[in-house]
């Protein structure tokens, strides 16, 4: 039993160190959303016009930038709320996980919006990372075949459910083509990041 002790020991400081890791990850992205508002309310607006401009090889750039741009601190905190509690359940898993599933959501529900979005409207806002995290969340116990993750994710339906269906109606602006594709590219991230993947190529 004692010689077992050491290796639990060093599994545990693993583990703490790698949520450590993706909290300080999601506190960084949430936290430059905030200074970004501050900075954007101190100038009037004027950053908005950095988000996603549909249709525009110049508004390709912000695919990177609008999930840290808001229509104001309304906007802001309705999406920081959602953001930081699927956004948690992801750094649980590691900054990497979490960096991982951003940048795919991020870019691919990024590049739908852009694409699909009335001509040159600009879109801005996390909604679209929200919800590629729920769906992501929803997905992930599916491809792993996890009895922990699936049930994560049904809380996340029952929780957040009739929000996310909201949030693909079209509405006067409101970005339902953000929502669409970002939930798009968290179930893409879940396929993608699955735990079953490595095993299939090394297998073939």
């Amino acid at each position: 039993m004692s010689s077992s002790t050491p290796a639990r020991r060093t599994r545990s400081v693993v583990d703490v160190a790698r949520i450590s890791s993706g909290i300080k990850l999601l506190v960084l992205l949430v936290g430059l959303m905030w200074l970004s508002e501050i900075v954007d309310t101190a100038l009037h607006g004027r950053l908005d016009q950095y988000g996603i401009v549909a249709r525009e090889p110049d508004g390709l750039f912000g695919i990177l930038t609008a999930p840290f741009l808001h229509l104001g601190f309304g906007h802001l905190i309705s999406n920081t709320l959602p953001l930081v509690t699927l956004g948690a359940l992801i750094a649980i898993s590691g900054a990497m996980r979490l960096f991982s599933v951003t940048a795919i959501v991020t870019t691919i529900g990024g590049l739908g919006t852009w694409l699909v979005s009335p001509p040159h409207t600009i879109t801005i806002g996390a909604s679209g990372l929200v919800f590629g995290y729920a769906a992501y969340l929803i997905a992930r116990g599916i491809f792993n075949r996890r009895i922990g993750q699936v049930l994560i994710g049904v809380v996340v339906v029952l929780v957040w459910g009739s929000a996310l269906l909201g949030g693909l109606l079209p509405q006067d602006g409101i970005s339902w083509q953000g929502h669409l594709f970002g939930g798009i590219a968290g179930l893409l991230a879940a396929w993608f990041l699955s735990d079953d993947r490595p095993t299939k190529q090394r297998v073939a």
